[in-house]
C-alpha cells in the first residue's frame, strides 16, 4: 500500500512541474501580462487543490506505514512464541518444505541426532540427514541390517501413514509421527519412548518369572501324583501328591536316589517291571488301604521315564455301582414278557434277556458276543437282514416275523428295532423287541373262519329261502343270532387291546422306577473327576437311557390317552405367552442347525388345556425342525369359522400326499430327519392325534414334496378376561431359580425304601455338597434324626409310593407333626395321575415326576431354601 501512495506522489509532483513548465513558455512567447496573471490564479488554484490531496494522500500513506509496522510487529512476535512453543516442548519438531527440504526444528530434535549438528540447517535434504545417520551409525542394525533400517525410514517418510519405532545405536528408542503439511511439505514429531519399552521389558519378565512360578505351583498342587526317572533308574523330581499317594515321608527321598532303594512299595515296583518301555503303560492297582492307583507311565526322549499316579477310587466305585445297577435292569427285563436283546453295529449280540435265551434254549454265553447268522442260522438270519439294515442306517423298523414252533411256544411275533445312536449321530446298534402276538393273529384267524363262515351259512340259507319259504323266519333269527357272536367276538377284541394298552402302561410305569435309579446314579457319577474314555463311556449310559426314557414315556402316554385316564383340564389362556415361550426354548435347537425359526405374535385367548396343547405345539416344532435341512420355520395363528388355527410351517422335505395319513401311525416315519440323523421314535405324531381326539380339537395337515409341510390344530376362543387374569397369576412366579451355591451345606433327609433308588439320591446330593440322612420309612427317619441330633430337616425328598401301602405324603405329615416344624417337600413319583398330584398341593409339597431329571431337581432344591 505504500509503494502505491509513493507512485501516486510522484506523478502529482510531476504534473506540477509540467503545468509551472507551460506557464513560464507562455509567458516567455505571448507576453501579455493579464494572460499571464489569469493563468497563474489558475495555475494556484490548480495548485493548491492538487497540494491538498497530495497532503491527505501523505497523511492516508502515513497511517498505512504504522498499520503495517503494527502488523510486522505482531508477526514477528507471533513467530516468536512459536519458535519457543516449539523450543520448549520434550518432543523433538522438524518441518520439511514441498522440495523435502528443512524449514526449521527445534533443539531436542538436534539432540536426537549427535554428530549431524553441523548438517541440521534450513535447506538441507531429509534424505541428506538419512544417510549421514546411516553413514554414523546412529541407527540400531538389529536383526534387519543398517540397510534395511534406513529404507524403511526413507518409505515411511514418504508414504506416512502410520506410527514409526526407530531404535537407535545407543539404545534409546524413538516414536515418529509424520503428517503431510498442505503445501506438500511434512512435518514430524519425535518422541523418545525408551522408559515405555523398558518398562514393557521389565513387564514380560516378571510375567515370566510369574508364570515359571505358576508352574512350579501347579506341579506341586496337581491332584496327581508325578515322578520323574532317568534311564539309571534313578529319582530326579516328584511332588508332594506323589508322596501322599504312596504314604511315603519326604525324608526317605532326595533327588538321584535308585528306585531299587524303595522297590519293596508295591505301586514303586511298576517302575521297576518297565523301566525300559517304548511309549505309554497303564497299570491299575490297589493298595492295602482299600485305594485303587491307575500308574501311567510314559517314556522320555532321551531315556527315562514319567510316571502319573492318580487315585481312582471314587470312578473304579461308579463302575461297580454301574454294574450293580446293570444287574438290577437284567432282573427287570427277564421278568417282562417280551424278548429282548441289543446288538451292536457289527451284527454281534451283546445283551439278552431271559425269555429270549428261553426261546433259543440256549445260555447267554452261547448268544452274547456271536454274529446274528452263527445264532439265527441262515434261515432266519436271511428273513431279518433288510429290516437289520435298515435299522443300522438310523431307521427304526417293526415288521411281523413267524418263528420256528421247534424253538418255543411262541409262533407269531411283532419285532421293533431301534437304532441307538451315538454323540456324534453314528449308529452304534439297536435294541430289539419281540412281543407275542401268537393268541392275537389266532383271533384273528378265527374271526375270520366265523365270518367265512357266516357268509356261507347265510348263502345256503338264501337258497333254501328261495326254494322254502316257510322257514323264512328262522333262518332270519339264525342270522341275527350269527351277527350277535361277531359283536360279542368284537367287543372281545376291543377289550383285548385294551388290556394290551393297561400292560403297557402298567410296564411302563414299573420300568420307570428302576429306570430312575439308573439316572441319578450316572448323573452322579458324571459330576464326578472322569477323564478319557470313561467319560465317554458315562455319557453314552446317559444317552441310552435317555432314549429308553423317551420310548417309555411315549409308551405310557399313549396308554394313559388310549385308556381315558387323563382328564383334560381347560382353562382361559393367551396364545401369545404359549407361542414366545416354545419359541425361546426352541430357538438355541434351530440355531443349532442352521434354521431361521420366527414367529407371529397373536393377541387372542383360546379355551383349552394348556399342557396338552403345548404338547401338541412341542411335537409339530421338533418335527419341523428334524425334517427341515435348511431354510426357515415359521409360527403363526389363522381364525378360521371354528375358532383359531395356530400353525407351524416349514421349507423341509415334504410328505407325499398319499402319506399325509400314515404320519399319525405309531412308529411311522417316512423318511431320516433333514440333517443326516434320526433323533425320534415315530411317536410324536400318533400322540398328537390323541390328544387332539381327547381333546376334541382339529389337527390340519398340508404338505407338498419337496417343499414342505404345514401342521395346525384349531382352538376354540375363549374368554380374554379370564384370560387376563391367568396371565397376571402366572407371572407371580415365572420360574425357579438356580440353586447351584444354596444347596452346600444345607441339611435334607431322603425317605425311600428302594435301596438304589436311596443310595443314587445319597451320591447325587452329596455331589452337591449336601448333608444327607437316608430312611427307607417313617420309623427309621425319626430315630436316625434323633441318632443324629441335628435338628429338623430343611427339605424332606420322599418317594410318594412307600412300603405298606403307606405314601410319601403320609410319611411327610407324620415328620412334621412329631417335630412340630413344617419344613418343605418334594415328592418323587413315576404315577403321573391328577390324583396324587391333587394330594400332593393339598400339603403344599412339590412334586416331580421320574425319571428324574436331577438339573429340575438341584433348582427347586435352591428355591426352597433361599
Amino acid at each position: 500500500m505504500s509503494s502505491d501512495l509513493e507512485r501516486e506522489n510522484a506523478k502529482l509532483r510531476k504534473i506540477n512541474k509540467v503545468l509551472i513548465d507551460r506557464v513560464e513558455r507562455s509567458m516567455d512567447f505571448q507576453g501579455n501580462a493579464f494572460s499571464l496573471f489569469q493563468t497563474a490564479i489558475v495555475l494556484e488554484g490548480r495548485v493548491r487543490d492538487r497540494t491538498s490531496e497530495l497532503e491527505l494522500t501523505l497523511r492516508e500513506l502515513a497511517k498505512s506505514n504504522r498499520a503495517l509496522s503494527l502488523a510486522k510487529e505482531e508477526a514477528e512476535t507471533a513467530e516468536m512464541r512459536l519458535m519457543a512453543a516449539i523450543e520448549s516442548t520434550s518432543e523433538g519438531f522438524v518441518l520439511f518444505d514441498a522440495d523435502d527440504r528443512l524449514v526449521m526444528c527445534n533443539s531436542k530434535y538436534r539432540e536426537f541426532w549427535p554428530g549431524l549438528t553441523e548438517i541440521i540447517r534450513p535447506g538441507v535434504p531429509f534424505s541428506d540427514l538419512a544417510e549421514r545417520a546411516h553413514i554414523l551409525r546412529l541407527f540400531d542394525e538389529g536383526s534387519e541390517g543398517l540397510v534395511s533400517t534406513l529404507q524403511r525410514r526413507l518409505l515411511n517418510h514418504h508414504h506416512p501413514e502410520e506410527l514409526f519405532i526407530l531404535k537407535l545405536a545407543d539404545g534409546r528408542w524413538l516414536q515418529i509421527r509424520e503428517r503431510a503439511t498442505a503445501d506438500g511439505g511434512s512435518v514430524a514429531i519425535y518422541t523418545d519412548i525408551t522408559a515405555i519399552k523398558l518398562a514393557e521389558r521389565r513387564q514380560r519378565e516378571r510375567e515370566l518369572a510369574a508364570k515359571s512360578a505358576i508352574l512350579g505351583a501347579t506341579f506341586d498342587n496337581i491332584s496327581q501324583g508325578i515322578a520323574v526317572v532317568d534311564d539309571q533308574g534313578r529319582l530326579l523330581a516328584w511332588n508332594e501328591r506323589f508322596l501322599s499317594l504312596l504314604n511315603i515321608d519326604a525324608d526317605e527321598l532326595s533327588e538321584g536316589k535308585p528306585l531299587r532303594d524303595i522297590g519293596h512299595l508295591p505301586s514303586v515296583r511298576p517302575l521297576l517291571v518297565h523301566g525300559g518301555i517304548e511309549g505309554g503303560v497303564c497299570v491299575e492297582q490297589m493298595g492295602d488301604d482299600g485305594r485303587v492307583l491307575e500308574i501311567q507311565l510314559n517314556s522320555l526322549p532321551e531315556g527315562g521315564l514319567v510316571a502319573t499316579y492318580t487315585d481312582i477310587t471314587e470312578r473304579k466305585a461308579a463302575e461297580w455301582a454301574l454294574r450293580d445297577s446293570e444287574q438290577r435292569i437284567r432282573l427287570i427285563t427277564d421278568a417282562l414278557p417280551a424278548l429282548i436283546a441289543y446288538v451292536d453295529a457289527g451284527q454281534r449280540y451283546r445283551f439278552t434277556n431271559k425269555p429270549y435265551e428261553q426261546w433259543f434254549g440256549r445260555p447267554r454265553t452261547e448268544i452274547n458276543g456271536r454274529h446274528m447268522r452263527t445264532v439265527l442260522g441262515d434261515k432266519l438270519y436271511e428273513d431279518r437282514r433288510p429290516y437289520v439294515e435298515a435299522v443300522l442306517a438310523g431307521q427304526l423298523v417293526t415288521f411281523e416275523i413267524t418263528l420256528p414252533k421247534v424253538r418255543g411256544e411262541i409262533e407269531f411275533a411283532l419285532a421293533t428295532y431301534v437304532p441307538h445312536h451315538g454323540a456324534d449321530g453314528e449308529v452304534l446298534g439297536f435294541i430289539a423287541l419281540i412281543q407275542d402276538i401268537t393268541e392275537r393273529k389266532k383271533s384273528a384267524v378265527q374271526l375270520r373262519e366265523a365270518k367265512e363262515n357266516l357268509e356261507r351259512r347265510v348263502a345256503e340259507r338264501t337258497v333254501e329261502l328261495t326254494t322254502v319259504n316257510s322257514k323264512l323266519q328262522q333262518e332270519v333269527e339264525e342270522r341275527r343270532q350269527a351277527e350277535e357272536a361277531l359283536l360279542i367276538a368284537k367287543a372281545e377284541a376291543e377289550a383285548a387291546n385294551m388290556s394290551k394298552t393297561k400292560f403297557i402302561a402298567a410296564a411302563s410305569h414299573d420300568l420307570l422306577q428302576p429306570l430312575n435309579a439308573a439316572r441319578i446314579f450316572t448323573q452322579a457319577l458324571s459330576e464326578t473327576r472322569i477323564v478319557g474314555r470313561n467319560r465317554g463311556y458315562v455319557e453314552n449310559v446317559g444317552r441310552a437311557l435317555e432314549s429308553v426314557e423317551e420310548l417309555l414315556t411315549a409308551l405310557l402316554d399313549i396308554s394313559k390317552l388310549d385308556s381315558g385316564s387323563q382328564v383334560p383340564q381347560l382353562a382361559d389362556f393367551m396364545l401369545d405367552d404359549m407361542m414366545a415361550n416354545l419359541a425361546k426354548e426352541t430357538l438355541p435347537q434351530a440355531a443349532a442347525r442352521g434354521l431361521d425359526l420366527r414367529w407371529v405374535k397373536c393377541g387372542v385367548a383360546v379355551r383349552s388345556d394348556p399342557l396338552l396343547v403345548r404338547r401338541i405345539l412341542r411335537n409339530f416344532l421338533s418335527n419341523a425342525m428334524r425334517y427341515t435341512p435348511k431354510g426357515r420355520i415359521l409360527m403363526g395363528c389363522r381364525r378360521t369359522p371354528h375358532g383359531v388355527a395356530v400353525q407351524v410351517w416349514d421349507s423341509g422335505i415334504g410328505i407325499p400326499e398319499d402319506k399325509l395319513t400314515e404320519v399319525f401311525e405309531e412308529f411311522r416315519r417316512l423318511a431320516q430327519d433333514g440333517h443326516g440323523r434320526d433323533g425320534g421314535i415315530g411317536l410324536g405324531l400318533a400322540i398328537v392325534q390323541r390328544i387332539a381326539r381327547r381333546l376334541g380339537h382339529e389337527i390340519q395337515v398340508r404338505s407338498a414334496l419337496g417343499e414342505g409341510s404345514m401342521f395346525g390344530v384349531v382352538l376354540p376362543l375363549g374368554d380374554q378376561g379370564k384370560a387376563r387374569e391367568r396371565q397376571s397369576a402366572a407371572k407371580v412366579s415365572l420360574g425357579l431359580p438356580d440353586g447351584a451355591d444354596k444347596l452346600a451345606g444345607s441339611w435334607l433327609l431322603v425317605v425311600e425304601n428302594d435301596a438304589a433308588e436311596r443310595e443314587g439320591m445319597q451320591a447325587l446330593l452329596e455331589g452337591w455338597r449336601c448333608r444327607v440322612l437316608t430312611a427307607s420309612g417313617v420309623g427309621q427317619a425319626l430315630d436316625r434324626l434323633a441318632a443324629a441330633e441335628v435338628g429338623p430337616p430343611q427339605v424332606v425328598v420322599a418317594d410318594y409310593h412307600l412300603d405298606d401301602d403307606r405314601t410319601g405324603v403320609q410319611a411327610v405329615v407324620e415328620i412334621r407333626q412329631r417335630l412340630g416344624c413344617e419344613m418343605p417337600a418334594v415328592f418323587l413319583t413315576a404315577d403321573r395321575s391328577d390324583e396324587v398330584l391333587a394330594e400332593v398341593k393339598a400339603i403344599g409339597g412339590h412334586l416331580l415326576n421320574k425319571p428324574l431329571k436331577p438339573a429340575r431337581l438341584r433348582s427347586l432344591l435352591g428355591h426352597l431354601l433361599t
